[in-house]
């Protein structure tokens, strides 16, 4: 068979055979030509959006959290720490591009923000807004006009939390800004430290950073008075607002239909607790956002005592308590416990000893 194939080729004209040569060269050519170009240059001229590159980063670390599986609350939150850390490099954030919000009472307007207007508020006075339930003409004028009377109520009790919250939220929603932290009147924050901790993370993709107060999710049942019916119940986690927690803007553009405007507070009413515990729920439960775990943010709720004065200067907030005689208060050398018995000042002047006052 082979040679009749042959004989048969042998038999064709040579101007057809040149033909046919031809014709495969030719094909061959376009082939390979093909070929390096996809590998070569093809790709170069494929690029994706920012945008898009958002959403398959967003998607792909929702998914790893919303996937039921056998993991202990413990470690599952040990994942999600680490699973959000390959992120694309985010722009450079300065100071002011961050609203730090304070809430506080009119109570402690004289014995709280005094201490905090003479440490850590040296460091951001443009970027720091207090959020109080009365007037107060002296704190205004102390706070360079950065007193906000939320008319909220004065007492510490779940709607008011949220009430307060909720004029926060809009008020950063308002500004220009690109991340929202929110802490408490008896926190201290290292301004350096939460400057440096932002530029870790991108304002332009949902983040919510911080740390939580329990060892395990929060589980709640929601209930339905008009068509008395609950939901299954509803796990989530929540950053402690005693430790401080940060926002960024795309995730707070993204909450605006649904919490903005006064909605949050119908939301904390909606689950019967307190404002942090509604963030969580909003961002959380609702936006399916998972909260992303900073170790640097303390509330009074852990022993300050246990944070090495070795890691003070990595730290993003700290905070203290008193039960009795007893103080939940960092271990630091300086000023003697009568005269800064929160040892703010002496925090401050180990930090910032330029700005130190004896």
């Amino acid at each position: 068979m082979w040679f009749s194939c042959k004989t048969s080729f042998d038999s064709v004209p040579n101007r057809v055979k040149l033909m046919i040569k031809v014709m495969a060269f030719v094909a061959l050519v376009l082939y390979l030509t093909l070929v390096l170009c996809q590998n070569v240059s093809g790709y170069q001229d494929l690029k994706l959006s920012d945008s898009f590159r958002r959403v398959a980063n967003t998607v792909d670390v929702k998914h790893d959290f919303r996937i039921k599986t056998n993991i202990k609350p413990k470690d599952e939150l040990k994942i999600r720490s680490a699973a959000t850390s390959a992120t694309p490099k985010p722009p450079t954030i300065e100071l002011n591009d961050i609203f730090i919000s304070v809430k506080t009472t009119k109570s402690n307007h004289n014995n709280r923000l005094d201490l905090i207007l003479n440490t850590w508020h040296q460091l951001a006075k443009e970027q720091t807004w207090f959020f109080t339930d009365d007037d107060d003409k002296v704190y205004q004028d102390k706070t360079g006009g950065h007193l906000i009377n939320t008319n909220c109520s004065n007492g510490h009790f779940r709607r008011a939390l949220c009430c307060k919250m909720s004029v926060e939220l809009d008020m950063f929603l308002e500004s220009s800004k690109k991340w929202f932290c929110h802490f408490d009147d008896d926190n201290y924050v290292n301004v350096p430290r939460l400057v440096s901790l932002l530029n870790e993370y991108s304002p332009t993709m949902e983040w919510y950073l911080g740390k939580p107060s329990v060892a395990s999710p929060l589980e709640i049942h929601l209930e339905y008075k008009k068509r008395k019916v609950s939901e299954p119940r509803v796990k989530f986690w929540f950053a402690t607002g005693g430790a401080g927690f940060c926002i960024s803007r795309s995730l707070a553009l993204r909450m605006m239909p649904i919490a903005g405007g006064g909605k949050f507070i119908s939301i904390g009413d909606r689950i019967r607790f307190p404002d942090d515990v509604t963030m969580g729920f909003v961002i959380e439960h609702l936006l399916s956002v998972p909260l992303t775990v900073v170790d640097q943010f303390h509330s009074h709720l852990e022993p300050m005592e246990y944070i090495g004065s070795d890691t003070f200067q990595n730290q993003v907030s700290f905070s203290y308590g008193k039960n009795q005689n007893d103080w939940n208060v960092i271990n630091i050398d300086g000023f003697d416990k009568l005269s800064d018995p929160t040892r703010y000042r002496s925090l401050h002047c180990h930090l910032f000893p330029q700005q130190c006052k004896r």
